[in-house]
Parts: structure tokens; sequence; C-alpha cells
């Protein structure tokens, strides 16, 4: 859907630095009306004030307007226009500064309905087999065709001899014969006309599927009607269900999905009778469901503690003279990166510190051949910002190659490296891609943005010459750079699809292909804190998820699964081979068997093989987990947490 937006000039630039993120700690901002409700064509003016931690009320703060919907249209002062009916978002944005947090505050809007201009069949077959049952879609719709959802319809058969209907809309078929299926809603009326058939199926057989699974373990099932003759009869409705049948006394209501195309999943172990029927027929298969059994733990190998500033992301490598490096950021410091010589996990030794102009260095990455190092900036004193070309052949003498700020002055967040090329995040807007074969002489290529209107984008991660950026409200999107699905290349980014979900949280994504199953997978994280960031005193308790997305198809993509863990928030994650590392934020690093296709919920499957919690009485926040990032490295996992620094840790698994 296309979102249009009416902004005063230089609200763009504005906009760019919002990443939905929450408001600062204590802070708020209060709009009113909290919930205006317009008609269709009405204006309304919003007032927003600044609410400081002491709860004093202040108007004399910087606040602009800008909408994320096609429903409502708001100037850059906040003077909203209703254009169509429904629920639609404003956002209210105080934009950070040197001395002032960044915050947001989002105001729902709601547009009266239209009135109902018509009834329609949206889905209505010509033809059903007697003693079945198929379901029936009948909208209401404006005279503009905007659809109803909050008008029931009422429907009902000429002939109940011949077919009944239910009250979801579901038509049972009786009898050979033909029906006249009427709906109506607020005057108006629509019919179609449907042939009852002699049903031909005479037997239902279930295959596929397994007498034994996992928790977790996905199980394809596949019913198929026959007639006498043993002949297919492909147009047969068929359902599935499942029946739990309980094998303890404690807990029961085991709990187990199957979906329209025949995949089951159980979370709980117990026996599961899958149930196919068309019509009169029935054909079942029972599965008996055990624990997943994944017995693992996670042992510290090795600190690089740190503890004066926040740590923000890492990247481990082999460099020249062939002994091992890693590197991590600082969050809201003095713009310094750090490198550690991690050769040996249980001895980790800084080895040298580089400085720049910035307040956080938040993204760091190694190009493959482990000479050239590139570092994010925001907040730099002079707000050039951009990013900082470092030679690490030699991590123990790091030297500063350039800088680049062409058109990345708003700050860059995020970047990547991807065969000598970067892809560097430009204030939160879009991502510049740069030319680095000359590494002292950078050159843009060009960049890659979206056109919806107030988008942001949080960071972009490039995998076989696809680069799959996280857009917070317009979520994962795919664009080819070089893969040549679609022509792309560096110079000419072309999308392949994307996929957003309702939260529009989508805060980073991974990209893995299954060879056991033969999908392709991202993984689209989370991050959002509606508790707000502390950054000093007590832990904080962000919010938010894992979603699995089937890309196979990328023009149409699908969620298929999650993992969620309660009371906690997701920041970055890294998937090798079929094992996904998690750093989970305050629930620590998560390490979780991805094994086998799919489906449900990861977590309640027993899918995790072992956690750990980064606690350090000696940290930024003493004894709070934040664990920002993960990497599998070398038998090892690094991870850098948000409050304590770097750690390695070793992760064993019981045969």
């Amino acid at each position: 859907m296309s979102i249009r937006l009416v902004l005063a000039t230089g609200i763009a630039a504005v906009a760019s630095a919002l990443l939905l993120a929450p408001s600062a700690y204590g802070q708020s901002l209060k709009v009113e009306p909290t919930r205006p409700t317009l008609q269709v064509g009405q204006s309304q003016q919003l007032e927003a004030y600044y609410v400081n931690a002491d709860g004093e009320r202040r108007r004399d703060t910087t606040v602009v307007f800008y909408a994320r919907g096609d429903g409502a249209l708001t100037s850059r002062s906040g003077e909203v226009t209703a254009e169509a009916p429904g629920t639609h978002e404003i956002i209210a944005l105080r934009p950070g500064t040197g001395s002032q947090d960044r915050i947001v505050q989002r105001v729902p809007v709601t547009v009266a309905q239209a009135p109902v201009g018509e009834v329609a069949f949206a889905e209505a077959p010509a033809q059903v087999y007697a003693g079945t049952q198929v379901p029936f879609v009948a909208e209401a719709r404006t005279a503009d065709g905007q659809v109803r959802d909050d008008v029931a319809v009422q429907m009902e058969s000429s002939n109940p001899e011949v077919a009944t209907v239910d009250r979801l809309h579901r038509i049972d078929a009786e009898a050979p014969g033909r029906v006249t299926i009427t709906a109506r809603v607020e005057g108006h009326e629509a019919t179609t006309t449907v042939d009852v058939r002699e049903n031909p199926v005479a037997s239902l057989t279930l295959s596929g599927g397994a007498d034994s699974a996992r928790t977790g373990d996905v199980l394809d099932f596949a019913a198929t009607a026959r007639t006498e003759a043993g002949t297919a009869v492909g147009d047969a409705p068929i359902r599935y269900a499942v029946r739990t049948d309980h094998t303890e006394e404690i807990a029961p209501g085991a709990t187990a999905e199957i979906g329209a195309d025949g995949r089951f999943v159980a979370e709980d172990a117990g026996q599961y009778t899958v149930v196919a029927t068309s019509g009169g027929h029935t054909a079942t298969h029972t599965v008996s469901v055990t624990p997943r059994g994944l017995e693992g733990a996670i042992e510290v190998v090795g600190r690089g503690r740190v503890s004066n500033v926040h740590t923000s992301d890492l990247w481990v490598w082999e460099a020249p003279d062939g002994r091992d490096y890693a590197i991590t950021g600082t969050w809201g410091g003095d713009g310094e990166a750090y490198f550690w010589d991690v050769t040996d996990p249980s001895d980790i030794t800084p080895v040298d510190t580089v400085t720049v102009d910035a307040r956080t260095v938040n993204d760091v990455k190694v190009s493959d051949d482990g000479r050239t190092c590139i570092i994010s900036r925001e907040g730099a004193s002079d707000r050039k910002n951009g990013m900082v070309i470092l030679d690490c052949s030699d991590p123990t003498d790091v030297s500063i190659i350039t800088e680049y700020t062409n058109r990345l002055t708003g700050g860059v967040h995020n970047l990547f490296i991807y065969e000598d090329h970067v892809y560097a995040l430009s204030n939160g807007r879009r991502y510049e891609i740069i030319n680095i074969e000359d590494r002292a002489n950078p050159t843009r290529v060009t960049d890659f943005e979206l056109e919806t209107p107030g988008h942001s984008i949080h960071d972009v991660w490039v995998d076989d010459g696809i680069a799959y950026s996280s857009n917070w409200d317009d979520g994962v999107v795919m664009v080819d750079v070089g893969n040549g699905v679609k022509g792309g290349s560096p110079s000419n980014p072309v999308e392949i699809g994307r996929y957003a979900y309702p939260s529009g949280w989508n805060h980073a994504a991974f990209p893995y292909d299954d060879a056991e199953t033969g999908k392709d997978w991202v993984v689209a994280g989370d991050e959002a804190f509606p508790n707000g960031l502390n950054t000093e005193n007590e832990p904080t308790i962000p919010a938010g998820w894992l979603h699995f997305v089937d890309v196979t198809d990328p023009e149409t993509p699908s969620e298929e699964a999650r993992y969620r863990v309660p009371e906690a928030g997701s920041h970055n994650f890294w998937v090798d081979g079929d094992t996904l590392y998690v750093a989970y934020y305050n629930a620590g690093l998560r390490v979780v068997d991805l094994s086998g296709d799919l489906k449900g919920n990861l977590y309640e499957q027993g899918r995790e093989i072992a956690h750990f919690k980064s606690h350090d009485p000696e940290g930024r926040i003493p004894n709070a987990a934040m664990a920002w990032g993960p990497q599998p490295y070398k038998g090892h996992v690094f991870f850098s947490d948000w409050n304590s620094g770097l750690w390695a840790v070793e992760l064993t698994r019981e045969e």
C-alpha cells in the first residue's frame, strides 16, 4: 500500500533521524487530542507538549508530525486531514540534538467509516459437492470500493433442503440441486447461484507424516479423495484438524497445529491424531511426539571487559599475520573502537584503540581479506559523521586511511562490506553504495531508498549479491545488487521483494538457505523499548522477537515461524548451518536449533539448545545482561554486551 504524506519543506531530513525507537527515559510527548476522531474531509489541529522526568509540561520544544498511512494526512505543524476511513497513525517527533534526546509519540487517528454502498460476493464457488462444507465470502463495501469489515453481512439460502448457510458463512451442501444464496446488509442485496452436485468421493486416504516425531518437527500430511473406481477427485474440499490424546495427568492440553496445507507441528509431547475430512469421509493418523531433548551448556572461555562505556557491535576475523582479532564499537562515548587479540579466547588481550570524532561507533565491519575495517560515526562534533576507513592489516597498529562523509553527514548507524563496496546507512533514510577498491579515494556509486513517505531504515546485510535491509514499518526489503535474479548490480540496485509485519519493529535481518528442505529463509528481528531505555542506572526491559520468513519465492514471502523469549527483547543474531545464535538483550545469548522445516513457536517447541545471561557485577550497569550481537567463530561464540564488553564462550552439547 502506498503512503501519502503532506509535510513542510525540510521534514524529510528530520524524519530520517527517526528509527521508531522509544522515547528518552523519563521523558515523553503529550499530544492532544490523544485519539482524534474525524469524518472524511475534516481537519483538526494537534497540539504537542514536552513532559520532562518531573512531570513538568512545556510547549517550548520543536515537535514535527508525519503520517504512517494513507488515510490521515498531516502537515509538519500537526494539522491532520482525514482522507480515508479506518484507524490511522500519526507520528509526533521531537528530534534529537546534541543537548536533547529524540522522543517519539504515536497518535491513533480514527476516521469514521463511509456508508455502505453495496454488498458483493468475494469468494463464491459456482458448484459444490453434496455432503461437504465450503466457505463463502461476502463483503460490505462503500461507494468507492472500501471494505467495511465492521458491518455484519447476513446470508441465507433459497432452499435449505439443497444447502444451508451457517453464521460463519459456510455453505453446507445437503443434496443435489440448484440454490440461490443471498447476502444482505443495510438494505443492500447480492445473490449468487450454486449448483450442488452428487458427491463422487467414495474414500479418503491420508499419507505422509510419520508415526513419531519430536516437538518442533514439521510433518507434511496429504489427504486424497477418490471415486469408487480409485480416481482422485482433485476439487474435493478437504479439511485438517488435530485431536490431542493426553499422555500425562499434569498440564493437560498439549498444543499442536496443522494448516490447510497439511503441515503439522507440536509444541508439547503427547499423542496427536491428525484428522482429514471430506464430506462424510474421514482419514486419521496418530503421531507420538516426544520432547526434542536438546541438552546444551554455555561456558565462559574469556572476557574483554569494558565497563567505562557502553559497547556496541563486534566483528571477529583472521588477520594477515594468521592470528585472530576482534573489533568492538562504543555507544554514547568518545568515538572509540577497540581492537582485541582473540587467538586464545581464554586470554583476550586489547591491542589497539582508534578514536574518531563521534559519540557512537555503532557498527564495525572487516573485509574478507582482513585488511580493511570500516566503522560508523554518529554524533560527530562537526556534524559530518559518515564512516571511517581503517587499515587493519596489522591490528596491533591500526591506522586511519580516510574519512568518507559524502551524503552521510546525517549519521551512519550501520554498514556492510561486500565485494569492494560499502553499503552505508545515511541518516536512517537509505543506504549509500560506495566503491572502496581504492581505499584512500572512495567513490560513490549510487543509493537505494524506499519511496514510502516517512520511511526509515536501520540495517543492511548483503549475501550472495542480495542486500537485505531492515526498514521498521516497511519490513525487510530484498534488493539485487549483483545476484542477477533481477539484473541488478551495485550501480543498479533492483528490488526483488519485501515483507512487513504489523508491529513495525523490523530492526535486523539475516538470510540463510536450508540445505535439508531446500527453502530460503530470512530471519527478521524486532527491537522495541516499551519500558524506555535506561542508559545509566537500572536494567532495561526491551521487547520483540524473531520472525522466520520463507523467501523461497521472494515475490510471495510468508512468515512461518517465530522465536520469542517471554519478557525480553531481541537484538542482533547470526545463523551458522542449522544453529541460530541470538543476542537477546536482557535474556542474554540464546542458541537455537533450526534443523528441518520450521513452523510455529520455536521457543515453546524446545528448540533452544542453551542460553547464557551475561551478568557482570562490574558492568556499565552492574549485573544487567544486555547482549548486543553474536558471531560464531572457529569453534567459539563471541558476543558483545552493551554493559560489559566482549565475551568468548563455548557451546557444549550432550550426544
